[in-house]
C-alpha cells in the first residue's frame, strides 16, 4: 500500500521503518562497544580482513612460489628485527654439527647422535638460503630431480657412480631410483619384497628405512601407498637426508647409536636395511632389539646386504667366509629369540616376520624382557639389551587395512591406553579437524593442491590435522612434543608417521625442508617453559621452513600477539584471522608466508639479496 502525502508536503515515516532504524543504531553501538572492550585487543589485522568481500580468504597474502612476494602492510606490533646469519650457516643443523660431534666418543656411533648447543651458543639469526635457491620441483617430478643450487653437493655422484644413486646433469641432480643393493632400480627390488610381504592390499602402511641414503626405496614405496620414515646420520656422505627431503620423501637425521629411536613401540608395519652397515650382531644384538621394539606384531623386517649372500660377495666385502657365515648365524639366532620367523631368503634379500603374539614363541622363556613400565618413554633414553614384551592389550590386535584405519578407532584408544581419550572423544576430534582443515583451505586455496609437499604438524595430538589433509600430493610429519601427552602411538596406528621432539631444541633436519608448518597451541604449551622461549621456537620454524613456505599457527589471541611481534622481525608476511566460529572466539589463526631471500655473496650476509 502506498504512503500518502500530508497536507504540508512532508512524507511521514511508518512505525516499521522507525523501528528498523532504531535496531540498526543499537547494533552499531554494541559493535563499537565490543571493538573497544579489549576482547580482541591487538587483532587489528583480523578486523582489516573482515572488511574484505570474502572473510575466509587472505587475498593479499601470496602463497604462490615465484621468488618475489609482494611487500604487505605489517602489524604495528614489531619487536626485534633479526639479521641473517653468516652464509657459512646455510646448511646449519643445530644438534648434528660436525665440530661439536667430534667432541664425543665414536664408540657405538655416539658422536653421530643429537648434541645440541648450550644456551650461550644458540644462533639467534635467520639462516640464509644458498645463492640461486629455487623452489623444488612439484611431486612426483621432485622424486627424480633436484636443483643443484638447493643442495650443492656432488660427492655422492662420484662415490656412488656405479650404483645409480644420483647423477649430476647441468643445473639439476637426477635420481635414477637405484641403490647399493638395487642398482637396477627400486621398483624391481620392491616387487621382490611384495612377493612375500602384502604391500599392495593396505596391510603395510608405515615403513622404517634405517640408513636410508638418498631414500630412493622410500620414494618408490610412496607410489604404492606406503608411508616411509627414513633416517641417516649427517656424516661423510654429504646431505643424504637433505636430498631425501628435497625430493619430497619423509626423512630425518638419525642413527642407531646408544639412544632409543624417537618413535613409539609397535609403530611400523615393516622395516628394512639395504646395506645400511648397522652392526646388527654387536652389543649382544641391541640394535635388532630396538627394531623389534618399533616393529608391530605381525610386521616384517628386510635385510639386504652383508652378510646375506655372503658366498657371492665375501671377496668384494673383503671378509672371510667363516666370518660372514658366523655373522649370519648370529642374526638368525637373535631373530628367533625375538619371536621372528624367517619367511624368505633368495639372492641378496632375506625377510623375517615378527609373530603376532608370543604364544607360539619357543624362545620366550629364555629371552631377557625389558622392565620398563612405558616402552614409549624413549626421548634421550639409552637402549637396553632386552626384548620389549608384547602388550597385554592393544597393539597385537590386527589393524584394519589402510585407508580404513585412518579414521577407525585405534586399539590404543579403545583399550584405554591414552589418558583422557575415549572412542567418543577420538571421533569428535576427527570431525573437528575435518572442519578446521576445510577452513584452512578457504584461507589458502593452494592447500591440498600439491603446492605444499612436505608438511609438519608441530603439536600433532591424535593426528587429526594430518588425517584430514591425507593425500598422495603431500605427507605430514606429526610431531608430539615431549612435554605433551604421549599420543604418537595413536598417530602410527592410523597409518600416519611422526616423531617425538622437544621444541626447546633444534629439529633433526636440514634448513629449508618443509613447505607448510602447522602449530596448534604449541606456543601456549611452551609459553612458561624455563628452558626456552617463543623466540627460540620461531627461529627454528624459520630455519626449517622453505622460502615462500607457509605457517598456520592456532592459539589464544594474547599468545599470537606475542608471536606476531617476533615473527614480524623475521621477514615473514603475516595476517591474523578469526576462528572458524567467528570473532567472539578468543582463539585466532595466524597465517604467515616466509619471504624469498638468499644470503649475500660476501662472507657475512648482513644484507640479504632478494629476488
Amino acid at each position: 500500500m502506498g504512503i500518502k502525502d500530508n497536507p504540508n508536503g512532508i512524507r511521514s515515516r511508518s512505525p516499521i521503518s522507525i523501528f528498523l532504524v532504531m535496531c540498526l543504531c543499537c547494533f552499531f553501538y554494541l559493535l563499537g562497544t565490543w571493538q573497544r572492550s579489549g576482547f580482541g585487543k591487538g587483532d587489528t589485522i583480523a578486523r582489516e580482513i573482515a572488511q574484505q568481500e570474502d572473510c575466509d580468504v587472505v587475498k593479499n597474502l601470496n602463497f604462490d612460489s615465484h621468488h618475489s612476494i609482494e611487500i604487505m602492510e605489517q602489524s604495528k606490533v614489531v619487536g626485534k628485527v633479526y639479521k641473517p646469519c653468516d652464509v657459512k650457516y646455510t646448511d646449519y643443523t643445530p644438534c648434528q654439527e660436525q665440530d661439536r660431534a667430534m667432541k664425543f666418543p665414536r664408540e657405538n656411533m655416539a658422536y653421530r647422535e643429537r648434541h645440541c648447543p648450550p644456551e650461550e651458543e644458540k644462533l639467534r639469526c635467520l639462516i640464509p638460503a644458498p645463492k640461486g635457491y629455487t623452489a623444488p620441483f612439484p611431486w612426483p617430478k621432485s622424486r627424480d630431480y633436484v636443483y643443484y643450487a638447493n643442495v650443492p653437493f656432488k660427492s655422492l655422484t662420484v662415490e656412488k657412480a656405479n650404483q645409480n644413486w644420483v647423477e649430476y646433469q647441468g643445473n639439476v641432480f637426477k635420481f635414477p631410483g637405484g641403490g647399493t643393493m638395487f642398482p637396477q632400480g627400486a621398483d624391481a627390488y620392491i616387487d621382490e619384497l611384495a612377493s612375500v610381504i602384502p604391500i599392495a592390499d593396505g596391510s603395510v602402511r608405515t615403513a622404517l628405512d634405517t640408513g636410508c641414503g638418498v631414500a630412493s626405496w622410500g620414494a618408490y614405496m610412496l607410489k604404492r601407498n606406503v608411508l616411509p620414515m627414513s633416517f641417516a646420520p649427517r656424516d661423510n656422505h654429504e646431505a643424504q637426508v637433505q636430498f631425501a627431503l628435497e625430493r619430497g620423501v619423509p626423512a630425518v637425521i638419525g642413527v642407531l647409536g646408544t639412544m632409543h629411536l624417537p618413535y613409539p613401540s609397535r609403530a611400523f608395519d615393516m622395516a628394512q636395511c639395504s646395506r645400511c652397515l648397522i652392526p646388527w650382531t654387536a652389543n649382544e644384538g641391541i640394535y635388532l632389539m630396538e627394531v623389534d621394539r618399533v616393529l608391530r606384531p605381525g610386521g616384517y623386517w628386510v635385510l639386504s646386504g652383508p652378510p646375506i649372500n655372503w658366498k657371492t660377495y665375501y671377496k668384494t666385502w673383503k671378509r672371510t667366509k667363516q666370518d660372514l657365515q658366523a655373522e649370519q648365524k648370529r642374526i638368525e639366532d637373535l631373530a628367533e629369540s625375538l619371536c621372528w620367523e624367517k619367511k624368505y631368503e633368495k639372492g641378496d634379500v632375506a625377510i623375517w616376520r615378527k609373530m603376532s603374539s608370543d604364544e607360539n614363541c619357543s624362545s620366550k622363556k629364555s629371552v631377557n624382557l625389558c622392565n620398563s613400565a612405558d616402552t614409549d618413554d624413549v626421548w634421550y633414553k639409552e637402549m637396553e639389551k632386552c626384548k620389549t614384551p608384547y602388550p597385554e592389550t592393544g597393539g597385537a590386535a590386527e589393524l584394519k587395512k589402510f585407508p580404513e584405519r585412518l579414521f577407525a578407532v585405534p586399539s590404543r584408544v579403545s583399550d584405554g591406553l591414552v589418558d583422557g581419550v575415549t572412542a567418543e572423544s577420538y571421533l569428535e576430534d576427527n570431525q573437528l579437524w575435518k572442519k578446521r582443515v576445510k577452513g584452512y583451505k578457504r584461507i589458502n586455496r593452494l592447500i591440498g593442491t600439491g603446492r605444499y609437499r612436505n608438511v609438519m604438524d608441530m603439536n600433532a595430538g591424535l593426528g587429526g590435522f594430518a588425517a584430514a589433509l591425507e593425500s598422495p600430493k603431500s605427507w605430514v610429519m606429526n610431531v608430539v612434543p615431549t612435554i605433551e601427552k604421549n599420543t604418537l602411538g595413536v598417530v602410527y596406528e592410523r597409518g600416519l608417521i611422526g616423531i617425538y621432539h622437544d621444541w626447546c631444541e633444534g629439529f633433526s633436519t636440514y634448513p629449508r625442508t618443509y613447505d607448510l608448518i602447522h602449530a596448534d597451541h604449541l606456543f601456549s604449551l611452551y609459553k612458561n617453559n624455563n628452558r626456552c622461549n617463543l623466540e627460540d621456537i620461531l627461529l627454528e620454524m624459520d630455519r626449517i621452513l622453505r622460502p615462500e613456505g607457509t605457517v598456520l599457527i592456532r592459539d589464544e589471541v594474547d599468545v599470537l600477539n606475542e608471536v606476531m611481534s617476533i615473527s614480524n622481525g623475521m621477514r615473514w608476511d603475516t595476517r591474523m584471522l578469526d576462528h572458524e566460529d567467528g570473532p567472539l572466539v578468543p582463539e585466532k589463526i595466524l597465517v604467515g608466508v616466509k619471504q624469498y631471500w638468499v644470503g649475500s655473496s660476501s662472507n657475512n650476509s648482513t644484507e640479504p639479496d632478494e629476488q
